[in-house]
């Protein structure tokens, strides 16, 4: 409930409504209360009781709220309403006119101290800040989020705090991330907050983040939890997510058929529920699956279905992320001038703070496509490039294999021990494999 206005602000509100509905002050007061008491009440000299205002409230034909707090009666419901046609419009793609729905109702709810719809607001203003890749603005819409919601229990947090992880996880920040949403579970499973959605909110948002560090082993189990806690979950698109986060796990594990099915679920509930973003996505794996499977024409053909779905409604990080995986299919069928071609478009829209992981992934395929053209000076530039956004990211799970890139490419210019500190840093992330210095798993849910 929202908070009541102070004794003078009442007063004026019941003298105004009452010199409206054209009521004497005996008229309002009887039968409980007397002129007198009225009077001293609309000057803000007593702070009338709930009794009290209930009595003045049926005399006047309003709600109590909107007596005791100057909202409208229905407020409330009616914002939640315009919160769900907003969700619809973002989830159609449309996230610059979601976020102006957003703003807008995030206005109406602070002005009338509507705690619950504030924090619905903020946290589409941050999922429309991660569609159009604006990961600064996604983050402080986030961390209000958690501020508005302090005095909540910890699961009505939880979309808060995995939204700040997301926006870490796409800025290259994948320990922050992986902290965030690790203590998160540990505080949920400890406390015994067991909330399904929370859960596999948390669950599933974890797995992207353990796969590029190489916590293999980490990002498999929290993909079991995500499997066992969805028939329990209440929220389908949820689901939908989750069921596209595993499947990366299982083409880890060459499980590529169930990788695919997987994603067949999901693209099928995302087009139940009409939400054109997240198709974009199960499309993007798909052509990853493809791609991973050797069927090169089917992965080329998702690929650019993703791409094209999410450039028209401006998801710019998410577009350029699948422009780097387009463009490795591309070199691998022989389209190398293409693919060069693309990924020089898109790598004004990556960096270090912005979609890191993709970016290495682009200076290591335009590496090798120097390589291929003999042209050793720019394969080594793109090579050092990915390294380092690499290693400022924590991203072990590609390291290893790009230090060999590079170290192949020293030896065969002749610079011998300079290969041999690229495949010692290499060696370094092979030593154990599917394991980081993330520090003891956080607790399990009973399951």
């Amino acid at each position: 409930m929202a908070k009541r206005d102070d004794p003078e602000t009442i007063g004026r509100r019941v003298q105004q409504l009452r010199h409206e509905r054209g009521l004497t002050q005996r008229q309002l007061a009887e039968p409980a209360y007397t002129p007198a008491y009225i009077s001293t009440l609309e000057a803000g000299r007593v702070r009338p009781s709930d009794d009290a205002l209930r009595h003045l409230a049926d005399r006047l034909g309003v709600a109590f709220d909107e007596l005791a707090t100057g909202r409208p009666a229905r407020l409330a419901t009616d914002l939640r309403l315009q919160l769900t046609e907003a969700q619809r419009t973002l989830a159609t793609g449309e996230a610059e006119e979601a976020r102006e729905q957003y703003a807008a109702l995030l206005a109406q709810a602070e002005t009338h101290g509507l705690v619950e719809e504030q924090a619905t607001a903020l946290l589409g203003l941050g999922e429309c800040a991660l569609d159009t890749g604006d990961l600064t603005a996604a983050r402080q819409h986030f961390e209000r989020a958690e501020r508005t919601l302090d005095d909540a229990p910890l699961p009505a947090r939880v979309p808060a705090l995995r939204g700040r992880a997301v926006a870490h996880y796409l800025a290259g920040e994948l320990r922050y991330a992986v902290y965030l949403l690790e203590s998160t579970l540990d505080e949920l499973n400890r406390g015994g907050l067991h909330d399904p959605d929370a859960l596999l909110l948390l669950y599933a948002a974890a797995i992207g983040p353990y796969m590029d560090m190489g916590a293999h082993a980490r990002a498999a189990q929290a993909a079991e939890f995500a499997l066992a806690l969805a028939p329990q979950a209440g929220d389908p698109a949820l689901v939908a997510r989750m069921h596209r986060q595993v499947a990366r796990t299982l083409v880890a594990e060459g499980r590529l058929a169930e990788a695919d099915a997987s994603l067949a679920k999901a693209a099928e509930m995302y087009r139940q529920l009409q939400i054109r973003t997240e198709l974009a996505n199960c499309h993007w794996m798909r052509g990853y699956v493809y791609a991973q499977n050797g069927d090169l024409e089917r992965a080329e053909t998702e690929l650019r279905a993703a791409q094209d779905m999410l450039s028209a409604k401006r998801a710019a990080l998410y577009s350029s992320q699948v422009a780097v995986e387009l463009a490795d299919v591309l070199h691998r069928r022989g389209k190398s001038e293409e693919a060069a071609a693309l990924l020089n478009d898109v790598l004004g829209d990556l960096s270090s703070e912005r979609g890191a992981v993709h970016a290495a992934a682009a200076h290591r395929l335009l590496g090798r496509i120097a390589e291929d053209a003999r042209d050793t000076e720019s394969a080594e530039e793109h090579y050092v490039r990915a390294l380092s956004l690499l290693e400022r990211a924590g991203a072990a799970g590609d390291l290893a294999d790009l230090c060999r890139l590079l170290g192949d490419l020293l030896r065969r210019t002749g610079r011998v021990e300079a290969a041999l500190d690229a495949y010692r840093t290499g060696l370094g992330h092979r030593t154990a494999p599917g394991t980081t210095t993330l520090g003891p798993a956080p607790a399990q849910p009973p399951l």
